[in-house]
């Protein structure tokens, strides 16, 4: 959730309707600064708003919980029992984020989570976590257990030595001790195994977890030298209208690489609600964005690596574990549960503001002080480029741009990105000062100011502290800091960008893996915030880890604007619905697609592919208002747009249930189900209508799962059509679609078909996300395996 929980937002609003009509316009009026200390003395004369924010926190708790711990443990034992280690896996490492450090019981959690790992065939990460047991007390009389199994690791990865040396050390702690004699037999077994293996393998190849292939060219880049992390294809140029805007300074061809930028901040997004609330005694098995990546680099997360402070934060690693608490944890760290109440963008703005540094918040913040009339409106006092691009030092240069002209991904260039202060409405400049306010002053109350500040500061990890009375008068630091918090908290709903995954729907096991985009992380990008809008991009974007590329998706010529889409999209919906979510960033889409809707009336190709058809004889149906009635004028039925979509609703709640159904492996009631979901689809829906893809593309996916590989196929390429029509042959939506097809006729060993859908698809997708991007690498893998195949097998096929 990007802004504060729902409770919150509605006592701000309560309050803000309550105050004096006076004290409601000077908040209007208010400057940054003025609104931080108007909202202090607020916040200090209404004690229970702060009482009652603290009582929502206590609905997220982020604080370690052993009993928490044991029902976790004893959920992945079961799931341990039953064969189901990835499931183990993830509630094992839930397990690890709530035991205390220093208990017994953490080293034999990582124990536990190193059988999961073994069984799942990850035996680096497996060797890791028996260091972890080992290096946080693991019972001795337990020790060969862990033993045998660091043997084994050893053993598959072809590391002889080290296993022999292991076997040796349980070879005479067995003999030594009666006890063990239960592991003779497993310990026989892995010499012989260790002897096999040395005799057929003298000279083992180096094994790894990460999937092998052959790795694309490193891509041909020279980067700007006037923009940083820009290609040197782009210039930096501005106008009133436009602001600061991106040109392509060459003729540019699609694919090539514009931009590669790290953000400057990200906040990983919770997903879903924490499923703990007051007064329960259970808590929730599934995972969520905040299990399965880390909480810095973004990675996919195996064995997390939890923090010691508190049960929230989890990485992929003890190094970004440290970096984070060196950079912004351990100020974050006691106040979790806040942060999570008071939304993502309060989070993103105070780590901004301890990423950047004390130091550089203040030299900023009083420059905006100082009539630098700049920082409202940065174009409107800027020279020409060409000037102010190389200014001197008595001059005035581009906002974000150093002393040689250079604009650089820094907190400078954040600071410089429009807040939009008099833009946003009365109510939520409020509810954002309010809850900036709140946030320092529970800085101030926990004894948190130094780490702010960037003062000295102990290195051990911090103990939660709640604090219930916060009351006093917040120092002039904490203002300047609640003021640069305020300033990027308006920021962000011009400027932020969300960093999306693809990220596996259902089990992730099958022989076709079907993905779909979600939200990770809200964070920073300065160069990216250069990007203007259109509903119809000549860009695509897309991250790995914290950093974003943006390439060409087709040709831009010289001079012309580089564009990005900020969501609404042409092919996805109407131009009114498309104004409408545009209205957040304060300006009204001129481009080419808005520009044709508006003013020629023609319907959109999103209302035409997506409308009802006559229940009785399919022709479509007409009419903008409620009635909507038959085109075909013999047949003349009129029915209500609102029970048409109704059934359309009640059709997606079926094919939900079919998903359901499938998810249990239970693939013959789901065939059911979809192809009784197509039939009724097809009674008032346009043929084109997305969902009728939808079910086919759900069709594909079940016929995949029993192996039916030509009958998945044959619904895929329905879908396929479909997504062309709506999207384009060449969009991202096209490729990945070629992507899970290519997958089914691979497994279906239907070699020429294949080998044919992987060109396109690579084509395609290549463009998107680059020639050394994980499906790039699978499809060329494909290839390579098919093309080995005997010749003879290829002519028959």
């Amino acid at each position: 959730m990007a802004l504060p929980v729902a409770e919150w937002q509605g006592r701000t609003a309560r309050l803000w309707a309550a105050l004096e009509p006076a004290l409601r316009e000077r908040l209007e009026a208010a400057s940054l600064q003025d609104a931080v200390r108007l909202g202090c003395d607020l916040l200090r004369s209404k004690e229970e708003e702060e009482a009652a924010l603290v009582q929502l926190c206590h609905r997220a708790p982020t604080d370690k919980r052993p009993e928490a711990a044991s029902w976790y443990r004893e959920q992945g034992n079961q799931e341990f029992k039953r064969g189901r280690y990835q499931a183990a896996l993830r509630l094992y490492s839930k397990v690890a984020s709530h035991e205390l450090p220093g208990s017994p019981e953490v080293s034999v959690c990582f124990a536990n989570r190193s059988a999961a790992l073994l069984h799942l065939g990850h035996f680096e990460a497996c060797l890791e976590d028996i260091a972890r047991a080992e290096s946080h007390g693991y019972p001795d009389r337990l020790l060969p257990k862990v033993l045998l199994r660091k043997a084994e690791c050893l053993l598959c990865l072809g590391r002889l030595q080290d296993a022999q040396d292991i076997l040796r050390v349980l070879e005479s702690k067995i003999a030594l001790d009666g006890v063990m004699t239960p592991h003779l037999t497993r310990l026989k077994k892995l010499s012989q195994l260790k002897v096999k293996l040395g005799e057929k393998e003298k000279c083992p190849e180096p094994a790894g977890e990460a999937h092998g292939g052959t790795q694309g060219e490193p891509e041909i880049w020279e980067e700007n030298n006037k923009i940083s992390g820009a290609s040197s294809s782009l210039s930096l140029s501005f106008d009133a209208e436009r602001g600061r805007h991106l040109v392509a300074s060459q003729d540019i061809v699609p694919g090539q690489r514009l931009v590669k930028e790290e953000a400057f901040v990200s906040v990983l997004c919770p997903g879903e609600s924490l499923p703990l609330q007051e007064g329960d005694t259970a808590w929730d098995t599934r995972a969520t964005n905040a299990d399965l990546y880390c909480h810095r680099c973004l990675r996919q997360l195996l064995a997390s690596v939890p923090c010691q402070g508190c049960s929230y934060a989890k990485y992929c690693s003890q190094d970004c574990a440290a970096r984070a608490w060196q950079q912004y944890h351990r100020t974050e760290c006691s106040l979790g549960a806040l942060l999570l109440t008071l939304g993502v963008f309060c989070h993103v703005s105070l780590r901004t503001v301890l990423l950047a540094g004390f130091a550089e918040v203040s030299r900023l913040v009083a420059g905006s002080h100082h009539g630098d009339k700049n920082l409202q409106s940065p174009e409107a006092s800027c020279k020409p480029l060409s000037e102010a691009a190389g200014a001197g030092a008595g001059s005035r240069r581009l906002p974000g741009c150093d002393s040689s002209g250079r604009y650089q991904s820094s907190y400078e260039a954040l600071f410089h990105l429009l807040p939009h202060t008099e833009q946003h409405s009365p109510e939520h400049k409020f509810l954002c000062t309010l809850s900036v306010v709140a946030l320092c002053k529970q800085l101030q109350a926990a004894g948190l100011e130094a780490a702010v500040l960037s003062q000295e500061w102990t290195q051990q990890w911090s103990k939660p502290k709640t604090c219930e009375k916060t009351s006093a008068e917040l120092s002039p630091e904490l203002k300047t800091v609640a003021e640069a918090m305020l300033r990027h908290v308006l920021q962000l709903q011009c400027n932020a960008q969300a960093i999306t995954v693809m990220q596996e729907l259902g089990p992730g096991d099958g022989a076709v893996v079907d993905k779909k985009p979600v939200r990770l992380a809200t964070a920073f990008f300065p160069v990216l915030s250069l990007l203007n809008h259109s509903c119809c991009p000549n860009t695509s974007m897309s991250f790995s880890g914290t950093a974003a590329t943006v390439r060409a998706a087709q040709p831009i010529s010289s001079g012309q604007e580089v564009l990005h889409c900020y969501g609404p999209h042409w092919c996805r919906m109407r131009v009114a619905e498309r104004q409408q979510l545009l209205s957040q960033y304060f300006f009204e889409c001129h481009c080419p697609a808005c520009l044709q809707e508006l003013e020629s009336g023609v319907k959109s190709v999103v209302s035409i592919r997506n409308s009802f058809c006559c229940p009785k004889c399919q022709a479509p149906m007409q009419g903008e208002e409620d009635t909507l009635c038959c085109s075909n004028e013999a047949c003349a039925t009129s029915t209500s747009r609102d029970h048409l979509s109704g059934r359309l609703q009640d059709l997606q709640q079926q094919i939900k249930k079919a998903l359901d159904l499938l998810r249990v492996r239970k693939a013959d009631q789901a065939i059911k189900m979809l192809l009784k979901c197509q039939m009724d689809a097809g009674t008032f829906l346009s043929p084109e209508h997305l969902l009728m893809g939808e079910v086919e593309d759900h069709l594909a996916q079940v016929y995949a799962t029993l192996g039916k590989w030509q009958e998945a196929a044959r619904h895929l390429k329905k879908s396929i059509e479909i997504v062309e029509m709506h999207h384009g042959p060449s969009s991202v939506e096209t490729g990945q679609e070629l992507f899970k097809l290519a997958q089914i006729l691979f497994n279906g060993f239907a070699v020429s078909e294949a080998l044919s859908t992987i060109q396109r698809a690579e084509g395609i997708l290549s463009v998107h996300f680059g020639p050394q991007s994980a499906q790039i690498q699978e499809l060329q893998e494909m290839k390579a395996c098919l093309s080995e195949l005997p010749r003879n097998i290829l002519q028959r096929t």
